[in-house]
């Protein structure tokens, strides 16, 4: 039934840089969806039907809906509900609750409203373009600007949505939660501080990759900055938002207080 829907999607949204992130998501989806499928087996059926025809009648609705009125975000978001009400009624709540991080991770490959994203990203690329100047100009690079376009030397850049947009926070909160999950920390203290700081750490991360871009372009030129390595300053913004959680995980790791040693367990034999 998504066959279409994906097809669309990879041809279309998913093919620019601002929903690049949708077929990454997917994949990673199906992985941890995946990856528990023993367990799921494993599990005692016990179907809930009436949440489990609710929530699939509804999510083919919202499919429907979505796709006769080119609606993305209903014709995307409907997966979320139709896989939920499958779940539900093979196995019943268990199965949500054992699946429930590959369903939430679905989430993330949802097109956001075009108003909403709009209304968030320009705030966001002002805020980033001021910080990057910030830096750079106390490093002692002859850098202004105004708005969202950065002058450097003789070179003019304008902060594009791709750069510093609400997709790409979108996108880093995945990859932020996709590591908390994989390491899956007992303290709950610690997950609930990183799952804070992902936000922060995205932001950071977006303004290292317009300063990477701006400095490739005053030193390189401007063929440079949008040639192959404005490709690679998206690996950069990647690899340091990991960089910078592993970094605050470490951190959290030893600021908290050492556990005490694991005591031997007793087993009593019967007599």
């Amino acid at each position: 039934m998504y066959s279409l829907t994906f097809w669309d999607l990879f041809h279309g949204l998913w093919a620019g840089d601002q929903q690049g992130h949708g077929p990454i998501v997917l994949a990673i989806s199906i992985w941890l969806l995946w990856q528990n499928r023993l367990e799921l087996l494993s599990l005692l059926i016990k179907p809930k039907f009436i949440a489990g025809w609710t929530a699939l009648l509804f999510g083919l609705l919202i499919y429907l809906v979505g796709r006769s009125q080119n609606i993305l975000i209903f014709e995307v978001g409907s997966i979320v509900l139709i896989v939920t009400g499958l779940l539900l009624l093979l196995s019943g709540y268990s199965a949500v609750k054992l699946m429930w991080f590959p369903i939430f991770f679905m989430v993330f490959m949802v097109p956001l409203p075009g108003v909403f994203v709009d209304a968030l990203t320009q705030p966001m690329k002002v805020a980033v373009s001021y910080v990057a100047e910030f830096v750079l100009y106390h490093f002692g690079y002859p850098i202004s600007r105004s708005g969202v376009i950065l002058q450097i030397g003789q070179y003019q850049l304008l902060v594009a949505d791709a750069c510093a947009g609400l997709n790409t926070l979108f996108t880093l909160e995945a990859l932020g939660l996709l590591y908390l999950n994989l390491v899956r920390h007992q303290s709950a203290t610690r997950n609930i501080l990183l799952a804070i700081f992902i936000v922060p750490i995205s932001f950071t991360a977006n303004v290292i990759r317009v300063m990477v871009l701006t400095l490739i372009t005053y030193h390189f030129g401007d063929a440079a900055g949008q040639g192959f390595l404005h490709g690679f300053a998206g690996m950069v913004l990647f690899l340091a938002a990991l960089a910078l959680i592993i970094a605050l995980d470490s951190l959290l790791r030893m600021l908290s207080p050492n556990k005490p040693p694991d005591q031997p367990i007793a087993v009593r034999t019967a007599p």
